[in-house]
């Protein structure tokens, strides 16, 4: 009993050298305990087969494996069934507050299925995007999640993962056309709640900031702004109207915001609310209207879009409309878990998404204040 003891010391001891040189494996945890490899597998894994194993060997296996701190081998156990149970997460600019939400819609979703996210950054760089998509598919990724954001550029090189078998879903843009199933914000109601919400608190003089016009949000927005104000008889006075640059930094949009707001008080044109693409944009039309010694919404109304945390910290908190982002990318992962679990992204009909907007009222946005002359932010700026 004692020389068994003293073998076992000795093999635990070899056991774990080699835990300083590498990661502990099935064998070591065999040689310590004196078994086959076979027999050690069959109990760790927990196989039918382990039922015929003597319950005090398998405490023992157990209790060495947990001395010895082995961990199963799951790159390994891969190879053999020739699954990765990997989903790669592809984001276009990690930077975007719009993407921090989706992620971790897409972790939770991912982790409660047992599923391991590769998560990579293109910095909005298409040679990096490029790049990490290859990098995925060399990884053996089972399917690939991108977040496309506003700068995001559609690549021939998603035609590859359809070659490879291997499932697309994309949250922030419409590429159904293309056959990859597809989870955005209904762009077009979000536009026309807006503006309704500013229209109801009796607000007719209202300057629109709009998307870069290769934004693919952009043109949804406008039109459901345009259809709301025109169903409330409102004609929009086009020299109200401005549109933000093409950009290349989502975070540039604050500076446009600021930029718009001198422009318009500088001219002295009427006007009591604001109504910008997106809560950066707002941020900035607010801090515009701050240095001329206006207030929000005492003098103006500002509405954004999005609702990223910015938004509800702000002085004052941005009424915005928000995109449910962590629902975006919960559903997101679903429909890729369901189409991994399929086995057969190719042929797979691809679903469109579009996911219900909602108004979040906060402190930036109230009736129009009551003035001797009638007259809006930017008339009163001039007297």
């Amino acid at each position: 009993m004692l020389r068994r003891v003293q073998n076992e010391q000795l093999s635990g001891g070899a056991a774990l050298a080699k835990q300083e040189r590498g990661h502990v494996t099935l064998s070591d945890v065999a040689r310590a305990c004196h078994l086959s490899v076979s027999t050690v597998s069959i109990v760790l894994s927990q196989a039918p087969l382990s039922l015929h194993v003597a319950e005090s060997t398998r405490q023992r296996i157990r209790a060495m494996a947990a001395r010895l701190g082995y961990h199963p081998d799951l790159h390994a156990r891969s190879l053999r069934r020739r699954r990765t149970q990997t989903i790669g997460v592809l984001a276009y600019d990690m930077s975007d507050p719009f993407c921090i939400p989706v992620v971790r819609g897409i972790e939770e979703a991912l982790q409660e299925a047992q599923y391991f996210s590769l998560q990579v950054d293109a910095q909005t760089q298409r040679m990096l995007f490029d790049r990490y998509l290859r990098m995925l598919l060399e990884r053996r990724a089972e399917g690939v999640i991108v977040i496309a954001s506003w700068v995001f550029e559609e690549t021939n090189l998603l035609a590859d993962i359809e070659k490879n078998n291997v499932p697309v879903v994309i949250v922030g843009r419409d590429l159904t056309a293309r056959r990859i199933t597809s989870v955005l914000v209904d762009n077009q109601a979000g536009g026309a709640l807006a503006i309704r919400h500013l229209l109801s608190l009796g607000h007719r003089r209202i300057a629109v900031i709009r998307g870069p016009e290769e934004m693919f949000d952009s043109e949804p927005r406008w039109q459901g702004i345009q259809e709301a104000a025109s169903a409330a008889g409102l004609r929009l006075d086009p020299q109200l109207i401005f549109q933000l640059p093409s950009q290349v930094d989502p975070r540039s949009g604050f500076e446009g915001g600021l930029h718009f707001a001198r422009e318009l008080l500088a001219s002295g044109r009427d006007f009591t609310g604001v109504l910008a693409f997106d809560d950066l944009t707002a941020l900035g039309v607010v801090r515009g209207l701050s240095e001329a010694g206006l207030r929000v919404p005492g003098d103006c109304s500002v509405v954004g879009f999005d609702d990223i945390l910015p938004a509800a910290v702000a002085t004052p908190g941005i009424t915005t409309i928000r995109q449910p982002l962590h629902e975006m990318g919960l559903l997101a992962a679903q429909r890729m878990l369901e189409a991994v679990e399929r086995r057969n992204g190719r042929g797979t009909k691809a679903r469109l998404h579009k996911l219900a907007p909602e108004l979040i009222v906060r402190t930036s946005s109230a009736s129009p204040r009551a003035k001797a002359d009638g007259k809006g932010a930017g008339r009163n700026l001039s007297r």
